[in-house]
């Protein structure tokens, strides 16, 4: 059962960041915007989930399963964020390729404090 359920929630994490994509695309652009977006925010929804959602309510191991290693998982990509990364390289736009790294790793783990913060404050209101 926990297969079919991270099925399912990996099909709407894929849906929504292909949907964020197409949303953001601009063919004018070679940054990838969107792929930092999702990840910025992947970080902070897995964070919140974790502290504030499986907390509060009781959900099944394998819906906690789903909803992190299937929705969340596959709404963010790591495997993009490399790839686009040697692509801004091969470029020439090595400052760029650096910044996007940075950015996202220092973003991700200050969206992740950030929804761990939220989670907390709300526990203790």
């Amino acid at each position: 059962m926990t297969y079919i359920l991270v099925a399912i929630a990996g099909f709407l994490g894929a849906v929504l960041r292909y949907s964020v994509g197409v949303l953001m695309y601009d063919a004018d652009t070679f940054f990838p915007f969107s792929t930092l977006t999702v990840n910025l925010l992947g970080s902070f929804l897995l964070a919140w989930f974790t502290f504030k959602l499986f907390h509060d309510f009781h959900i099944s191991p394998k819906l906690k399963t789903a909803i992190g290693t299937g929705f969340v998982g596959s709404f963010t990509t790591f495997s993009t964020l490399s790839v686009e990364t040697v692509e801004l390289a091969e470029r020439g736009s090595f400052l760029l390729a650096a910044l996007y790294v940075a950015v996202s790793i220092a973003g991700g783990l200050l969206l992740s404090r950030a929804g761990f913060s939220l989670g907390k404050r709300r526990e203790t209101a």
